[in-house]
């Protein structure tokens, strides 16, 4: 029997096997010609065509003027016919005494309002996400959002009319209280707090959008989920909300610290006197003074320029530090 079942094995496998048919891999289609796929989407690269050209128009091409910061800037001879003089100008910004002074009132400014005002915004959003009523909601949006349309002249008249001793209301209030009149615009050490607890209160409602949206987005079925699991509010809002709200709010906290530098010109130099000018003079207005009250073109490009590149240093560091914490960034 055993040689009987080898035998039939050592037939089986001299038998010729079938065929193998093997399947045609279907062919890659090769992608249309540039030409044709222009012209059948011709709308979207026209309507793509606008801000292209604005960023070329209005950004890429000036970025040439900034020869003038390694130059004698004249207006007579030009920007290509003035005299080449290399970093004379960044070494005159470094060297002048109140150097320090314009970066510390710049970097504290720029911080004391990045860690009050990135996460006002988040709170804002978890708090209104955490509403129930329509109408109440609705109200402290339209509340909260406010602010945003005011502009920036008529913010700090706000401000100073506010402020003015004797007849401002938060005076009278400190009047009432028993506390004596005081000039708090003319008090150097105030000048920060009340720069950015404005902006706090002009900028939050606006910011919060932006997070809302992403909340959202939120499957329903968590919140369900957690409600069956028992979980309390807070629970919720540290498991379900913000791991929602961290890629958002990382991508945003990037582009705040890339414009660390960059501080708002208008609102400060409007709230500028010569009481509060040792804490309140940052970079932006002394360019300006430098530049366009004191004729100085080439010097105040160098200080601009300067402010570029810490900008742009900042931002590429910090998006790489964002990028292997937590896999979130611009690039």
């Amino acid at each position: 029997m055993p040689r009987l079942t080898s035998r039939l094995h050592t037939e089986a496998s001299l038998e010729p096997k079938p065929p193998i048919i093997l399947k045609a891999l279907p062919e890659v289609k090769k992608g249309r010609p540039r030409g044709k796929q222009i012209k059948r989407h011709w709308q979207l690269y026209l309507v793509l065509l606008l801000p292209v050209l604005y960023l070329i128009i209005f950004k890429y091409i000036p970025m040439a003027g900034i020869v003038i910061a390694f130059k004698n800037y004249n207006v007579i001879q030009g920007i290509w016919g003035s005299d080449w003089v290399g970093l004379k100008y960044f070494h005159q910004f470094f060297d002048s005494p109140n150097f320090w002074l314009y970066i510390k009132n710049t970097l504290g400014i720029s911080f004391y309002g990045l860690i009050v005002g990135f996460p006002a915004p988040i709170l804002l959003a978890l708090a209104l996400n955490e509403i129930r009523n329509g109408l109440f909601k609705k109200t402290v949006q339209m509340v909260s959002y406010a602010p945003y349309f005011i502009s920036t002249v008529i913010m700090v008249s706000i401000i100073i009319v506010n402020l003015t001793p004797n007849v401002g209301m938060i005076s009278k209030f400190f009047e009432m209280l028993g506390m004596s009149n005081t000039n708090f615009m003319g008090i150097p050490g105030l000048f920060k707090s009340i720069y950015v607890w404005s902006d706090v209160w002009q900028f939050t409602g606006y910011g919060a959008i932006i997070y809302i949206a992403a909340l959202s987005g939120v499957n329903p079925e968590l919140y369900e989920s957690a409600k069956v699991d028992g979980a309390s509010r807070i629970q919720k809002i540290l498991n379900i909300d913000i791991p929602r709200l961290i890629p958002v709010s990382v991508i945003l906290l990037i582009l705040n610290l890339g414009n660390i530098m960059k501080l708002g010109f208008e609102k400060i130099y409007l709230m500028q006197n010569p009481l509060n000018l040792s804490t309140s003079e940052v970079i932006s207005t002394y360019v300006y003074k430098v530049g366009l009250l004191g004729s100085s073109f080439s010097f105040s490009t160098a200080i601009g320029l300067f402010n570029s590149v810490i900008n742009l240093i900042l931002l590429v560091s910090v998006n790489y530090i964002a990028r292997k914490l937590s896999n979130s960034s611009l690039w």
